[in-house]
This record gives structure tokens, C-alpha cells and sequence, in this order.
């Protein structure tokens, strides 16, 4: 979330904002959307039978997704110069769930990574344990720990901005220094820990030591896994673990530990730079997770519901999910 105000120093006018969001936000929203509703799709009656990878798929494409359905309200707000017109109800619905679903995402993203590592780290373990249903309730789990947020962030009423920051109404930055002591220091710190760190931390980890172990295996199997857990960390590193240390950064600032005027303002314009990253994310995931990835193989697409009816002379259809 971004402020308007750092303190007692002025932040500088960046025009270039209003043409930046909508440069990322458009192409995501034209990429990701057909992309992520064909992974839901295809990977929720598809796919049989149910495995954890499966699972945690659809549930990825889905938070994709309601990221993907806020971008025309923000598109329009950058394109207006940073001035909502939908009113308050609409901002905190569309904006809590665009920070929410990010975070959902990483979420996500890291339980496929566990269950990837278990996969290939701890195999006699991993087969114990395969059923679908600890993924089930894992995700369930998230989404019932988000709903609880996002509704009680919502009940809690509107987010108060400092006035005079901006000509028009802004939507979920410029936050008046109250609004961050009382609502927003807890949340923000919660999302920190367990939204950014831990997620990047069991990535960061635990991907490097499944490469490893699958690159001793010498088949071309295994020398596609290992690029395609290549790919994820490279995704991982543009897309998320920029924000999440610009994040962090912020944070110091906001707490006053960090109290140079010159570097809040690079902290500020960074901010806007990771926030723009992070949703290329949703034009990534079904790229990587249902194209390239060797879990899926994929002799013939039909989709009828999307795409129109795509016929061929030869091949079945056919996805199977280790």
C-alpha cells in the first residue's frame, strides 16, 4: 500500500505513475485472464485423478484471477490521474483484494514448492502423505485466514487520506499517519512475516535443494524438472522478492527507523516500480505451470467455453499431474 506522505518529508510529484500502472496492468489483464480461467479449467475438471499439485493449482489460477478482475478499476483510477470515482465501498473491495490475492498467490506458489520438495526430497514421506485432501484443507485454511481478514478490514470502515495530497480521491494511498498507527502497522507487519518473508525464504530454500537432487538423476525427465524449478526461482526473484524488500524498507520508513528524506523518496518511487513486478506474476503462472512444467503434457487443447471449438486430425487430450 502506498503513501502519499513519509513524515515530515515531501514526497516529489511522479507524473509517470499514471501511464506505468496501466503499461503492466493492461497486457497482465489481457495475458492473465484467458490464461488463468483456462488453468482453472483445466486443472479443477480436467485432471484426473485430484493430486496435491492439481489442487494448489486451481487455487493459484484463482487468486490470479481476482487479482486479474480489480485491474480495469485500477487502470482507470491511474489513467485518471489517481482519481477514484467509484466510491469508497468499491476502493476498499477492489483494493484489499488486490493486495490480499498477491499475497494469496505467494501462498500458493509456496505450497506447490513444498509439495515439490517433498516430492522429490523425501519421496517415501511424500507418498505417505499424497492424498488430495491435505491440500484441500491446507487451502481452505488460506482462504478462510484471508476471508477473515479482508472482512474485518472492510467492516472496520473507510481508510482516512491526507487531505491536500492529491486534487482528486484517492484510493488506498496517501494514508494519513493515524490510519498506519492503528489499522495498518498490524496488518502490514503480519503480511511482512508471513506473506513475504517465510514465502520467500521456503522458496528460496527449498527449490535449490530439490534442483539438486533431481540433477544427480541424469534423464531428460529430470533435467526439465530441474529448469523448470530454474524458471520458478527466476519468477520468484523478478516478480516478488523485489516488493518484499522494498516492502520491508517501507515498513522502516513508516516506523520512523529509516528517517532520510532522500532515501524514503527512493523507497517511495520503488515501491511503485515493485508493485508494477509483482503483477506480472498472473500472466506468468499458467505459462509455467501448465505449459512448461513436465507435470503436464499436453497433446491437444479443447476448450470449447473459451477459446471456440479447436479441432484436430489427430490426438487425445490427455494431462496427467504427478
Amino acid at each position: 500500500m502506498n503513501n502519499g506522505t513519509d513524515g515530515n518529508c515531501s514526497v516529489p510529484p511522479a507524473d509517470y505513475q499514471y501511464y506505468l500502472f496501466p503499461a503492466f496492468y493492461i497486457p497482465a489483464l489481457v495475458i492473465g485472464l484467458p490464461g488463468n480461467l483456462a488453468a482453472l479449467f483445466v486443472f479443477t475438471f480436467r485432471v484426473a485423478p485430484r493430486t496435491a499439485f492439481s489442487v494448489y493449482i486451481s487455487n493459484l489460477a484463482l487468486a490470479d484471477i481476482l487479482i486479474l478482475c480489480t485491474l480495469p478499476f485500477r487502470i482507470h483510477y491511474h489513467l485518471n490521474r489517481n482519481n477514484w470515482v467509484f466510491g469508497d465501498i468499491a476502493c476498499r473491495i477492489t483494493g484489499i483484494l488486490f493486495f490480499a490475492n498477491i499475497y494469496m498467490s505467494i501462498c500458493f506458489m509456496t505450497c506447490i514448492c513444498v509439495d515439490r520438495y517433498m516430492a522429490t526430497v523425501h519421496p517415501h514421506t511424500y507418498l505417505r502423505l499424497r492424498s488430495h485432501w491435505w491440500s484441500l484443507v491446507a487451502s481452505v485454511v488460506l482462504w478462510c485466514a484471508a476471508g477473515v481478514a479482508i472482512l474485518v478490514f472492510i467492516i472496520m470502515g473507510p481508510l482516512e487520506s491526507n487531505a491536500g495530497e492529491s486534487v482528486g480521491h484517492s484510493c488506498f494511498e496517501n494514508f494519513a499517519k493515524k490510519e498506519w498507527d492503528t489499522r495498518l502497522r498490524p496488518y502490514s507487519v503480519l503480511v511482512l512475516v508471513f506473506g513475504s518473508l517465510v514465502p520467500s525464504l521456503i522458496i528460496l530454500v527449498c527449490y535449490p535443494l530439490a534442483a539438486r537432487r533431481i540433477a544427480m538423476i541424469r534423464t531428460k525427465t529430470a533435467q526439465k524438472a530441474v529448469r523448470v524449478i530454474y524458471t520458478i526461482l527466476a519468477i520468484t526473484l523478478l516478480c516478488f522478492l523485489p516488493n518484499h524488500v522494498v516492502y520491508l524498507l517501507h515498513l522502516l520508513r513508516r516506523m520512523e527507523i529509516i528517517q532520510s528524506c532522500s532515501v524514503a523518496n527512493i523507497i517511495h518511487e520503488a515501491r511503485r516500480a515493485t508493485m508494477a513486478l509483482v503483477v506480472l506474476n498472473t500472466c506468468l503462472d499458467p505459462v509455467l505451470y501448465y505449459i512448461t512444467t513436465s507435470h503436464c503434457k499436453w497433446k491437444r487443447l479443447k476448450m470449447t467455453w473459451l477459446w471456440g471449438r479447436v479441432t484436430r486430425n489427430r490426438g487425445v487430450y490427455i494431462i496427467t499431474v504427478d
